[in-house]
């Protein structure tokens, strides 16, 4: 397996094209409440957590993704990772933060985002469920935006966008907000997007700055080779694809993966396991 990974450049920043998701570190299966159950349970600490963020360091793959505020555990985790291979790891934040139009609210976001700063973030992308606040389709803008891009740069760190409705990306475009990525749902079942798969394709083609890609595989419902051959191929070369995992087994399954797909070749991944399973190819 490939040490290191593709990458691409995002605000001066160079980044791994692959991403560390935490949907499935967190306890987000968008399935169902026992599927959140298994992965908290599964990934309750730091030292699980680092096993599988450890295989992503050692091929390259040094950047994770998650709303960090209020989750020590895995804060812990990218640290134990790091010190196990002596590699650091980029950090992109996407925090939640008050967007309601008064001065407590203004010191909240403030708190937040320098929270986000203190944790170590490179990047923090306010979370789409904040910004999609703001969005008037009416007027094609983003109100206030500026202030939270602002009080992002004042903290030193590269700002961006979480998006869900792909109108945040059109609009920033649009208004020339000082934002270096987005972030996008994006995967071949239209699985929580809000308009059709062929449209966000276009969306993402026309953006101005690259996009981070999430949900790739729409939450488990599609298999990693069908979901990953998808998106790496309908994407630009600048932009990246956000991959979450449950064990170190799948890290190394998905990484691989990728990897064939982007060299041109078969990934080389063992069958699955069924009953009195017929043998098509033998090695």
């Amino acid at each position: 397996m490939s040490d290191v990974f593709p990458c691409t450049e995002v605000g001066g920043v160079r980044l791994p094209r692959m991403i560390i998701g935490t949907n499935w570190i967190l306890g987000y299966s968008h399935t169902t409440s026992a599927a959140d159950m298994l992965i908290k349970h599964r990934n309750a600490t730091a030292e699980a957590i680092a096993d599988m963020l450890e295989v992503f360091l050692r091929s390259g793959v040094y950047a994770i993704m998650a709303p960090f505020g209020g989750n020590q555990h895995l804060i812990d985790a990218v640290k134990l990772a790091e010190d196990r291979t002596g590699r650091g790891m980029i950090i992109i934040d996407t925090p939640i933060i008050n967007v309601d139009n008064n001065v407590v609210a203004r010191k909240e976001a403030e708190k937040v985002i320098a929270d986000s700063r203190k944790l170590g973030a490179t990047f923090c992308l306010p979370h789409h469920t904040s910004v999609e606040q703001l969005v008037s389709k009416n007027k094609q803008t983003i109100e206030r935006l500026p202030d939270y891009l602002k009080m992002i740069r004042d903290q030193g760190m590269i700002p961006g966008l979480s998006c869900h409705m792909p109108e945040l990306i059109i609009y920033s475009d649009l208004n020339g907000y000082d934002v270096e990525t987005y972030i996008q749902i994006y995967n071949c079942m239209g699985f929580l997007m809000q308009v059709e798969v062929e449209y966000i394709n276009k969306v993402i083609w026309n953006a101005k700055k690259p996009v981070m890609t999430i949900k790739p595989m729409a939450a488990g419902r599609v298999s990693p080779f069908v979901g990953l051959t998808f998106v790496w191929h309908t994407i630009r070369p600048c932009d990246m694809v956000t991959v979450g995992c449950l064990t170190p087994q799948e890290a190394k399954e998905d990484i691989e993966i990728s990897l064939a797909i982007l060299e041109g070749r078969p990934p080389m991944i063992e069958g699955r396991n069924s009953p009195n399973k017929t043998v098509i190819m033998k090695d």
